[in-house]
């Protein structure tokens, strides 16, 4: 970018109901600015230049786009964006940013007591007291364990910095091999996921949804795997085959899975997942700390300050890829 806008014109896609931005007057202040939900986005669109999705979760843009008739950037609220890539808007020329760096430490934390609470037998514990059991158990050391990141973006650094530092060692799984990554060390190639997988205690899903993603842990990734090995997925639903998932659970090919994503959400009442020992379930707020949305806010007005001055903007997505080159 290199021409200033001077007031551009903004449309914030927010939920019925949703609290708006913190800064919302902040905004006001650089842009034209309209609100409006999933049903009113056809008729705020035509003449915007920008769309904030407030509401992350929307595909509301895809059957809207026809009115896009001047946008030059989106911005999504969340680090994953497979939501909104439809095919017209990757073949067009419309800029496309995310949360990009703000969840990468708190899920990274997320993961750490993911892994504390498997080794720790802590859900068990937890049970136990609820039963007023007292058992004694053996417990396992996390110290000298080893764990697979899939994904070599932010987050999946963060997380495998944090590993490192309690005693992990850490290898990566990304687009492609090398042995001199400055956070994983080595770093095999997703695609031979299957073939490594056999190597960790813990196997960490932090990669972004895309075509090459989508179900990389089937059967042959969990059959592959430790019998004491534990599957953490703080990424998208979509990268387990849930079904491989269930019966490599239930057949002990693995030992317990901590999911905090799923393929639909919320989790339906009925599925199998919610009756097992050895599954830990969260509600998809692994990087969700208190103040995330107003941080998420300040971001996006830092970013329309770049757009007004004709700046570049921070965390620009390849949406051919899905995800920002510059991190991966």
């Amino acid at each position: 970018m290199s021409n200033t806008v001077s007031t551009p014109s903004v449309v914030i896609l927010a939920a019925s109901g949703q609290s708006l931005p913190c800064n919302l007057a902040e905004i006001e202040a650089l842009a034209d600015v309209s609100i409006t939900d999933a049903a009113g986005l056809p008729a705020a669109l035509p003449g915007a230049q920008v769309l904030f999705l407030w509401d992350f979760f929307s595909s509301a843009l895809a059957d809207a786009w026809p009115y896009a008739d001047s946008l030059e950037w989106i911005h999504v609220a969340a680090a994953g964006v497979d939501a909104m890539l439809f095919e017209e808007l990757r073949c067009s020329p419309v800029l496309l940013t995310n949360a990009h760096g703000i969840f990468d430490r708190p899920i990274a934390e997320f993961v750490l007591a993911s892994v504390l609470a498997h080794d720790k037998q802590l859900h068990l514990s937890k049970r136990l007291q609820q039963d007023s059991v007292w058992q004694h158990r053996e417990l396992t050391g996390t110290y000298g364990s080893s764990a697979l990141v899939v994904g070599t973006g932010g987050i999946g650094r963060a997380t495998a910095r944090l590993l490192r530092a309690v005693g992990l060692s850490v290898r990566g799984a990304g687009r492609s091999a090398r042995e001199d990554d400055p956070h994983f060390g080595t770093v095999i190639p997703s695609a031979e996921l299957a073939e490594h997988a056999g190597w960790a205690d813990h196997v960490v899903l932090a990669a972004p949804l895309t075509d090459q993603t989508r179900d990389l842990v089937d059967d042959a990734v969990l059959a592959a795997m430790k019998p004491s090995a534990h599957l953490v997925n703080v990424g998208r639903g979509a990268l387990v085959d849930e079904d491989a998932l269930l019966r490599a659970l239930r057949t002990g090919s693995i030992a317990a899975a901590s999911l905090d994503v799923f393929r639909e959400e919320p989790l339906p009442a009925s599925h199998p997942f919610w009756g097992m020992e050895n599954v830990h379930l969260s509600a998809h707020m692994s990087g969700d700390i208190a103040g995330w949305r107003d941080t998420l806010a300040r971001q996006f007005a830092a970013n329309l300050l770049r757009f007004t001055a004709g700046e570049s903007l921070a965390g620009v997505v390849d949406k051919q890829r899905g995800y920002v080159s510059s991190s991966s």
